[in-house]
């Protein structure tokens, strides 16, 4: 990692900001904050940009950056992924809305969803690395990935099982951090409200893996056969990207 410009906050010494060049993670601004009580990484528009307490040690940033390497790299290359702190510059593209968090002088949060964009309000005061606050805003975008999942999901499951010819006897929305996707021996099919996390393509193979489950409940040669006819001959590319993707 090499620094490549320091400079001072002017009017206040204790406030610095540090760019970095690294040959896997691009350019990575290091910056102190009087509001922050510990180190954070986030990635925002293809950048790294680590933010730590006034007078905290840079050393201790940098090997904070190496512990955390590869989830940087898989948010470089998956930039929809809302893993780091969220705040009024967090960005988070879904399959139908995006984020936008403010701060206002109510004091109250609240959130709306409108015309695709899930509008989320925060007091002027907020803390945004107070855990509760992180904790009510993880809270306000899982009401709004479980509307839109009840809304799109099924529909899209619909379409595609009578475009290849698969029935299911019922599909529900959960919120299972741990699959993607079920389908049971009687054909109920449990869909996780992060698919609307990933692009449509990995959101379509999904359901089409619980689809073909219905007809193949194992995960033999004959279901990634079937697989592969209805993903056009994609089905091991596919299962490899989707690898890459987090669930909330």
């Amino acid at each position: 990692m090499e620094e490549i410009n320091d400079k001072k906050v002017p009017g206040d010494i204790s406030l610095m900001i540090k760019t970095f060049k690294d040959k896997d993670l691009g350019i990575i601004t290091i910056k102190t904050n009087p509001r922050s009580k510990r180190y954070t990484l986030k990635v925002k528009n293809g950048a790294v940009i680590g933010t730590m307490p006034v007078f905290g040690e840079l050393d201790t940033m940098l090997t904070f950056i190496e512990k955390n390497r590869l989830k940087l790299i898989l948010a470089l290359q998956h930039p929809t992924h809302c893993g780091n702190i969220l705040n009024e510059t967090s960005e988070l593209q879904t399959n139908t809305f995006k984020l936008h968090v403010f701060r206002t002088d109510r004091d109250n949060f609240y959130m709306n969803l409108k015309e695709g964009i899930l509008h989320i309000a925060c007091p002027e005061k907020t803390d945004f690395e107070d855990e509760r606050v992180q904790k009510l805003l993880k809270g306000f975008i899982e009401r709004a990935l479980a509307h839109e999942a009840k809304r799109v999901l099924p529909e899209r499951l619909l379409t595609l099982s009578k475009q290849f010819g698969f029935t299911y006897s019922s599909v529900k929305i959960n919120n299972s951090k741990g699959r993607w996707g079920s389908c049971s021996t009687k054909g109920n099919i449990n869909l996780s409200l992060s698919l609307m996390l990933l692009p449509c393509h990995l959101s379509d193979y999904v359901l089409l893996h619980e689809l073909c489950h219905t007809k193949e409940m194992n995960h033999s040669e004959r279901f990634w056969q079937l697989m592969d006819h209805v993903t056009n001959n994609k089905a091991l590319a596919l299962r490899k990207e989707l690898k890459g993707y987090k669930m909330l």
